[in-house]
């Protein structure tokens, strides 16, 4: 199961709900993998100045991988912040929420993925 082009946080979230709630996943890793989608999509957004960024997510038996491409060739990267800092955490988070994730560079902009794997 996919989707593209779907620029809205909340279909994207959704839609991604759906499909694991289908696939019975449990409520925590759902809620991760919808945290995770969020923050991708946000960083698009601010960082890439990406409005519609493309969002694809499948499930290949219990591996969820959900990818946000955006026009930016910025490379993104977890950074060191001290603990009072406002903004910056967003990839933390993510590689916190996930099993793994990544960055593939495109002809135009780039890829940023992750990958979840079902509890059951």
């Amino acid at each position: 199961m996919c989707t593209r082009n779907t620029p809205s946080l909340t279909l994207s979230r959704q839609a991604l709900r759906d499909v694991l709630l289908r696939a019975s996943w449990d409520s925590e890793t759902i809620f991760n993998a919808e945290l995770a989608l969020a923050e991708l999509i946000v960083n698009a957004w601010r960082h890439a100045a990406t409005p519609a960024p493309v969002v694809y997510f499948s499930l290949l038996g219990c591996t969820l991988r959900v990818s946000v491409s955006d026009e930016s060739d910025a490379l993104p990267h977890e950074q060191s912040l001290s603990r009072l800092a406002e903004r910056g955490r967003g990839l933390q988070l993510v590689s916190c929420l996930t099993h793994r994730w990544g960055v593939d560079p495109q002809k135009r902009g780039k890829t940023v993925w992750y990958e979840l794997d079902s509890a059951a």
